[in-house]
């Protein structure tokens, strides 16, 4: 749900009375994966989405109907070959869905409240919630911040919520969202209980180095992928916020001055569009020795086999070299900024998520990868 946290966190400020659905778990091919959420208040509005239109209908239906019986379940959506009008999805793939009632006096609406407050302010929190065991324990919520305090129990057991925390916290350092299974305790909790742990994070970095005219067409694509974009160059006649007001910062600095000093992680995404060796060779070797996600620079193959050249003089090892993305883009036969801009976010995507940048039309594999490691 917390895909969705900056509307709903207005619902909630508003003191609207709604139903949030999310998807606990996928089997197979789905469009959508855990934590997806559709909302639909008292007054029938919609937001958000499970499925990309497959089962929308039925699940607004279930949101409805928790509004007014005030009770949390989950249910499974899947395709089926016996009935041709049965709701599923036509991707052949399950969703499993939980849909939450979130009425004045729910005892987990401050809860609530308070995760989708800090997931709409860009904060670190988690969110854990029972998806699986005992019916009147579905949907108990407990906020982890990064700090280490919480809000919120899962099951009243100091035991189990230590280990719920624990769970939470591991997975809000690596920004994952997942369903965690906790051991069964008969004493404790017969059957067990299976949690979605939802994460919020801030946005991912992109840096782009080099106040270019393919710069300002890149921190639109950037933003459009919900990146926090800075762009950066040595050269103050050309990094003007005024020639990049899309972008969150604008920085006069040297390009690997500026990346040594500002905080990365293993999201980051650098972009070198400066094609200069005085500043294109100093910055990749910081970078290519840094644990971020993906470094692509711009350049043609002449300028790549020289860059390559004056980086291996500068020391660094194939494997690092091999990190390099180059020239960056994916080939589209791109000609304008903006093309190119679109060449390079796709990239950056198929990186992130393990595609291979070719066309799906005669291609046997999945469409969808990666939904299937969360699974309740």
């Amino acid at each position: 749900m917390l895909d969705i946290a900056g509307e709903l966190h207005r619902w909630t400020e508003e003191g609207r009375e709604f139903a949030v659905a999310t998807v606990v778990s996928v089997g197979g091919s789905a469009p959508r994966g855990p934590g997806a959420a559709l909302a639909v208040d008292s007054e029938g509005t919609a937001i958000g989405s499970v499925s990309g239109g497959c089962v929308e209908g039925a699940v607004y239906e279930r949101c409805e109907r928790a509004l007014q019986d005030g009770r949390s379940v989950r249910e499974r959506f899947g395709y089926s070959d016996e009935d041709a009008f049965a709701v599923g999805l036509t991707c052949g793939g399950t969703i499993d869905v939980m849909v939450t009632p979130v009425r004045a006096h729910s005892p987990e609406r401050a809860v609530l409240r308070s995760a989708l407050s800090a997931a709409a302010a860009g904060e670190s929190a988690a969110l854990a919630r029972v998806v699986r065991g005992p019916e009147e324990l579905l949907g108990r919520a407990l906020l982890v911040r990064a700090d280490g305090t919480h809000q919120g129990s899962l099951v009243g057991h100091p035991e189990l919520d230590r280990t719920a925390m624990a769970e939470a916290r591991a997975l809000l350092d690596a920004g994952r969202t997942s369903a965690v299974a906790l051991s069964e305790d008969g004493s404790h909790c017969p059957g067990g209980l299976t949690l979605l742990v939802e994460t919020s994070t801030p946005p991912p970095r992109m840096i782009v180095f080099g106040a270019v005219d393919f710069a300002a067409a890149l921190v639109r694509a950037g933003k459009l992928l919900g990146h926090h974009v800075t762009v950066c160059d040595a050269r103050p006649v050309f990094a003007t916020e005024a020639r990049f007001p899309e972008a969150d910062e604008v920085v006069v600095d040297w390009p690997h001055r500026y990346l040594r000093r500002t905080p990365t992680d293993a999201r980051t995404v650098v972009c070198v569009l400066t094609h200069e060796a005085r500043f294109d060779v100093p910055l990749l070797t910081e970078a290519l020795r840094m644990p971020i996600a993906f470094i692509g620079a711009m350049g043609s193959r002449r300028t790549h086999e020289d860059r390559i050249r004056r980086l291996r003089e500068a020391g660094l090892s194939e494997g690092e070299l091999n990190r390099l993305r180059s020239p960056i883009g994916l080939d589209l036969g791109a000609r304008t900024p903006e093309e190119t801009a679109l060449s390079i976010a796709a990239e950056v995507v198929a990186a992130r998520r393990g595609g291979t940048g070719l066309p799906l039309t005669g291609r046997a594999e999945p469409i969808h990868r990666d939904l299937s490691g969360a699974r309740a």
